[in-house]
């Protein structure tokens, strides 16, 4: 088979795929040979048509208990090149009323790491992979095909000439060139669902200054949502930590962020934030990240398939807000899917299609689905707080259930509230489980009835943010 598209999800499909017994012909398009060292890795991290790779990532709960039971000994090359392993414990408000562990807690613990550390390891593991051959340095330009309806895929053409396939995989990510790939082959194009993040991304990565004095712990995750735009500070590998900006995207005041004294200027009216740059200093320039949107792609339509021999994964499929990092689970979880699948159709290609096409609607879908909830929420918000645009509705109460909100806030005082939010967050629970739950819903609403006054971050006034936006 054909895995086009050398990403962290190409990646996964490989390792996975080929200790599934299947011959792996892997073909990125860029240079696949593993830096010497974590330091150079990072340093070459950037790519244009992956700019995702050098903003802050984090491997969350359902990627990492995949990793551990079934990428052990990849699991255990990333805590050996300084991966940190954050123990539940860790992202504890001092406001939660009671710390005490509880049975499932393990489950939850994150992976603190930046992205480039992740795909060094991975790509070590590729190399020296028995079943896999990598074609570094060679694009894919389209697919071959037999006809019919549906056309059957049967390999990729490439800048270096035609390779015949079994099976072709997309892991090429967002920017996927599928659908003029399959009207190349005469197939219908896919069916997409799209709903905007609606923020940019501004980031940089930092060390720890000779003696500073840390406001917390190296694996700290602090993410706010403020009142005209969210930041965050994450913990990462090697004693390294990441910051950003994510402001709304039509928000133009923040254009002046990519600078990198402004970017520190404006973290710096958020004291929460201006306690962690005392105690660091940047090791990289500002990378900017736009056009983010929580998508869908569908390759089965009204129950039929666009192409046969044909499956995607990772990006290609699914994108959501970067922010909670689930893209890294969503591939790791696919590739298990697809390997199972095929040793359950072998070449039923139509059963093939169908079954994967079940699992995305089944495990990927309501994540999506419940991230563009949540963002549009928080879009509708900073439009109204910004532009005076129309104050959003509230949501309306119901008995059977809960909202995102309403746990996220409950979280920051209540141990079931809080432990339902991260089996949220970490694609363990899918929401709608988790907001319909009794026990939830009763300790939420118990907890945001004994919350006299909703704690907020302290932050800005306009007048304060605008003058370093202005710098």
């Amino acid at each position: 088979m054909v895995i086009a598209g050398g990403s962290a999800a190409g990646m996964f499909a490989a390792l996975i795929l080929a200790r599934g017994g299947h011959e792996v012909v892997l073909v990125e398009r860029d240079d696949m040979e593993p830096a010497p060292d974590v330091e150079a890795a990072a340093a070459a991290a950037f790519r244009p048509g992956a700019p995702q790779i050098v903003h802050p990532h984090i491997v969350m709960a359902k990627c990492r208990e995949l990793l551990r039971a079934h990428l052990p000994d990849v699991y255990e090359d990333l805590l050996a090149a300084g991966v940190a392993v954050a123990g539940l414990w860790t992202q504890m408000q001092p406001t939660l009323s009671d710390k005490t562990a509880r049975s499932g807690d393990e489950g939850l613990a994150l992976l603190m790491t930046r992205r480039s550390t992740i795909d060094w390891v991975l790509r070590q593991a590729v190399a020296a992979q028995n079943g896999v051959t990598v074609r570094s340095g060679t694009r894919v330009t389209g697919l071959t095909a037999r006809p019919g309806t549906p056309p059957h895929v049967t390999g990729v053409r490439t800048g270096m000439g035609t390779i015949a396939a079994d099976l072709v995989v997309d892991a090429t990510g967002c920017r996927t060139a599928i659908d003029a790939w399959l009207e190349e082959i005469g197939a219908r194009p896919t069916s997409t669902r799209r709903a905007e993040c609606g923020i940019a991304y501004y980031s940089r990565n930092y060390r720890f200054r000779p003696g500073g004095n840390a406001p917390g712990l190296a694996t700290t995750r602090i993410v706010a949502g403020l009142a005209e735009f969210n930041a965050g500070v994450w913990g990462a590998d090697n004693g390294r930590m990441q910051m950003a900006v994510a402001p709304l995207s039509m928000d133009h005041r923040f254009r002046s962020v990519r600078y990198p004294a402004v970017f520190t200027a404006v973290l710096r009216t958020v004291p929460t934030y201006a306690s962690w740059l005392d105690a660091l200093e940047p090791i990289t320039d500002v990378f900017t990240m736009g056009g983010l949107h929580n998508s869908l792609r569908q390759l089965v339509i009204c129950g039929e398939p666009v192409a046969t021999g044909l499956h995607g994964l990772g990006d290609s499929v699914c994108t959501t807000n970067p922010t909670l990092g689930r893209g890294l689970s969503f591939a790791l979880w696919e590739s298990l899917a697809l390997r199972d699948i095929l040793a359950t159709w072998g070449e039923n290609w139509i059963a093939q299609a169908m079954a994967m096409d079940a699992f995305v609607e089944e495990n990927i879908a309501p994540f999506c689905e419940e991230q563009a909830e949540v963002d549009g929420a928080r879009m509708a918000m900073l439009r109204h707080t910004i532009f005076g645009a129309a104050k959003p509705d509230a949501a309306i109460a119901r008995a059977d259930r809960v909202t995102y909100a309403e746990v996220r806030t409950a979280s920051q005082f209540d141990p079931t509230a809080f432990r339902a939010l991260w089996r949220i967050h970490g694609m363990v629970q899918k929401p709608l489980e988790a907001y319909t739950d009794p026990d939830v819903a009763a300790c939420t609403r118990a907890a945001l009835k004994e919350i006299a006054e909703r704690p907020t971050m302290a932050q800005p006034t306009r007048e304060q943010l605008e003058a370093v936006l202005a710098l």
